[in-house]
């Protein structure tokens, strides 16, 4: 038996010895048919491009041809590669520094038209009322269809104090409809901080160098102002419509509310090129509960961090399921000062998902109910039908017992919570999302520390009667 278990290995090896003998020479000449493949494709552009800029129409700018046919190569690939001209390569850094002009709106390009991801906060597209899955058809009275994203956004481009003129295509209206834009001077703030009763609400807007020092100097004068950590309840992080950023940026953020583990990690072509990337010790709000918020318009950066939160557990994501772009851009520098935006790898959250064309799920799927519309005219004039009816307490009764048994301090205190119980039933009628983040904190904070945080049961709210939000982009 040992006797054909060597000759069984011996006939193997000597078969593998043939096979390299010959499949050597074989392999050669298979690398080298490819290359003279390639060598011929290259000539065959050489061809075209001498035709083209000896027998078109026009004249033609052949910087311009080339860096187009560099771009259609790069865009070909997938929707976030790019070639970047100096001019575009320069206004990104400007960008990424948080500062840059134009009409503050995040763009993709779906079926051949332009697909508004988000509208930044507060700046002219924004303040225009333009929406999040709304679609840019013509700009100018010019139609956008058969362009690139990058020509349609530098159609989009120009100098501050110009007018632009946009037409949408909303999903439940009819028709077409023009919007005007005064072109300005982005200036990004990173972060908004504020305090809603006992919670701070942090909404971050893109992921820039000023994100985390935004974040924290924002952090830390809301808990100075709140008299101190032991008088906040808990955060709400506010990621909708927040389109990404810088990677860094997205760890940073997520360093600051994990103690340890891993944050992401990103997996390319070749194996060696892969990263991990952990948290450090610390937490700013000393394991205080905390709420993320995610819509369709919640893209890159903003799903690393609310994916690291999620799987540590640190944090509720409340919301609905995120934009789902799971994939890495690397900016290359080229010669002339341009560069070439290029998908290098794909990231993954802790728990090793990766999110890439199907985003975030929620921990608690919450719709945004739709703006009330507002209310018809009255037939009669002097008749308030917006009012709704006065509801009658035991107080109102004629010859009701006053209480005589509360002190000067218990009244007081009483008004506060009937204030605060105010002020949270007109935020619900504002941004219900935020009200109901806001709602699970102060239950998180009413168990304590060892409250169980609540798994990825994709729970439905109860309330939430609106359709869900519809879920590689440039800004133009």
């Amino acid at each position: 038996m040992k006797k054909l278990a060597f000759a069984a290995m011996g006939g193997a090896a000597l078969g593998l010895v043939v096979s390299t003998q010959v499949a050597g020479p074989l392999l050669a000449q298979e690398a080298g048919s490819r290359d003279s493949s390639v060598y011929q494709q290259l000539d065959l552009f050489g061809d075209i491009f001498e035709r083209i800029r000896a027998d078109y129409v026009e004249e033609v700018d052949e910087q311009k041809l080339i860096e187009a046919a560099i771009n259609g190569m790069l865009t070909s690939l997938d929707p976030h590669s790019s070639y970047l001209s100096p001019d575009d390569a320069e206004k990104m850094r400007v960008q990424t520094r948080g500062e840059f002009g134009g009409l503050g709106i995040e763009v993709t390009q779906e079926e051949g038209w332009v697909k508004v991801v988000s509208p930044m906060d507060g700046t002219p597209a924004d303040l225009a009322g333009l929406e999040t899955g709304d679609f840019i058809t013509a700009v100018n009275g010019e139609s956008l269809m058969g362009l690139t994203l990058d020509e349609a956004v530098e159609m989009m481009r120009g100098p501050v104090g110009s007018e632009i003129k946009l037409t949408i295509v909303r999903e439940g209206e009819e028709q077409p409809f023009d919007v005007s834009i005064v072109r300005d001077t982005i200036k990004l703030q990173a972060v908004r901080a504020r305090t809603e009763g006992d919670t701070v609400v942090l909404r971050v807007t893109t992921f820039n160098d000023q994100t985390f020092p935004n974040l924290t100097d924002g952090l830390k004068a809301q808990i100075d102002a709140a008299g101190g950590m032991d008088h906040v309840n808990g955060i709400v992080l506010d990621l909708r419509n927040n389109p990404g950023g810088l990677l860094d940026q997205a760890i940073y953020v997520a360093d600051a509310f994990l103690d340890a583990g891993e944050i992401v990690s990103t997996r390319g072509r070749h194996a060696e090129d892969g990263q991990r990337f952990n948290a450090t010790p610390g937490d700013l709000i000393s394991g205080k509960p905390m709420v993320v918020l995610v819509n369709g318009g919640s893209a890159s950066a903003s799903e690393i961090v609310a994916g690291a939160l999620q799987d540590h557990r640190r944090a509720v994501v409340v919301g609905t399921q995120s934009f789902g772009k799971g994939s890495v851009q690397t900016v290359m520098p080229l010669a002339g000062d341009g560069a070439m935006r290029l998908t290098t790898a794909r990231y993954y959250t802790p728990s090793g998902r990766s999110i890439q064309a199907l985003g975030i799920s929620p921990d608690i799927i919450v719709d945004q109910p739709p703006a009330p519309e507002p209310a018809a005219d009255a037939t009669d004039p002097g008749e308030d039908t917006s009012a709704a009816p006065r509801e009658i307490h035991e107080g109102d009764l004629r010859g009701a017992l006053n209480n005589d048994w509360l002190t000067d301090e218990e009244k007081s205190q009483i008004e506060q919570d009937q204030a605060r119980a105010e002020a949270a039933a007109k935020l619900r009628e504002e941004d219900y999302q935020l009200a109901y983040a806001i709602d699970i904190l102060k239950g998180l904070s009413a168990l304590g520390p060892d409250a169980p945080v609540p798994t990825q049961a994709a729970q439905a709210a109860p309330a939430a009667d609106a359709p869900a939000q519809a879920p590689a982009t440039a800004e133009p």
